[in-house]
């Protein structure tokens, strides 16, 4: 990422804005704002963009802003590539550039658009975090299960883990979402997409653990209102919110030895696809048991396996 210094040495021995292009970004401005109520963050990042832009073809070939070439706009993004801005700043000057020339040519300046050739720079795809297997068990392990509520605590690790839900949906999980005596969870996804996750023996066995023991400590004294109907509740008989799950997840991070800042929710499910993949899921499966929508979501997971099996082809291999 380019520092101010980085920027200032881009623009130090470029000429000043000139006065119709001036004129042009601001009117370009005042109407994203008026159409697009764009915020003044936004339209600050578009003014520099351009200003930048602007400048910089006056300094070259002393061509007006709105008069740029398709190659111009390809040379400015490859200067700004070679002075260290990041894709994400190049995706934003483009979706700027498309604006802009959205309307020089709506206006009736020019008959082409420069832009509409130009292919925004992929953008850095992170690898989904995982925990290591035996840092799930770590993690499964740590909660105290003598107490009510960490009982209750170790169902709802187990769940996650085997299941790789949202923890949106754990903790929204209804009492009659689970049938121990089938093993599936029926789990409300995005968009109230429902589907059936196996449960898994070590995971039915706490759950169950939890509903015969644990569950009517907690709910005791409680009535049987709606917050009852939550299958993960809390010592007031309520249930058990997203933020809380959080705070548990992190607590039980830090007695299991394993930094808290690496683990969450979403770790967790990060972790149950990564390890399936590991031990030779297919992508096609694991798509309806996270509940994505489309295959290319879950192909991100592709990535992780694959660096594990470069791994091993190089520790394994003769000839690797």
């Amino acid at each position: 990422m380019p520092t101010i210094a980085d920027r200032r040495q881009l623009h130090r021995h470029l000429p000043p804005l000139d006065p119709a292009d001036a004129a042009s970004i601001e009117a370009f401005l005042d109407a994203a704002w008026a159409s697009q109520g764009l915020a003044k963050a936004t339209l600050t990042s578009y003014r520099s963009d351009l200003q930048g832009l602007a400048r910089w073809l006056r300094a070259g070939s002393r061509m007006p802003l709105p008069q740029a070439r398709p190659q111009d706009l390809f040379d400015h993004l490859e200067m700004r590539a070679e002075a260290g801005y990041s894709p994400r700043s190049a995706a934003r000057l483009l979706s700027c550039l498309r604006a802009y020339f959205s309307g020089v040519v709506s206006a009736g300046v020019r008959a082409d658009d420069p832009v509409a050739l130009l292919v925004p720079p992929g953008q850095p795809q992170p690898l989904p975090k995982a925990l290591s297997e035996t840092q799930v068990m770590a993690l499964l392990d740590a909660a105290d299960v003598s107490a009510p509520e960490g009982l209750r605590d170790r169902a709802m690790l187990e769940l996650m883990y085997a299941c790789g839900l949202r923890v949106s949906e754990l903790v929204g999980l209804p009492g009659t979402a689970i049938n121990l005596r089938q093993g599936v969870l029926r789990v409300s996804g995005k968009g109230g997409k429902e589907r059936l996750v196996p449960l898994g023996e070590e995971a039915a066995h706490w759950l169950q653990r939890y509903v015969r023991e644990s569950r009517p400590v907690l709910l005791a004294g409680h009535g049987h209102g709606m917050q009852a109907e939550a299958l993960f509740v809390r010592e007031d008989g309520k249930a058990l919110t997203r933020q809380a799950f959080w705070s548990l997840v992190k607590r039980y991070a830090v007695v299991a030895g394993i930094p808290s800042a690496r683990v969450s929710p979403h770790v967790l499910r990060h972790s149950f696809a990564t390890h399936l993949l590991n031990h030779g899921a297919d992508l096609r499966a694991l798509q309806l048991l996270l509940g994505h929508s489309a295959l290319s979501t879950t192909q991100i997971y592709t990535l992780v396996a694959r660096d594990r099996l470069r791994s091993l082809h190089a520790r394994h291999h003769p000839r690797a």
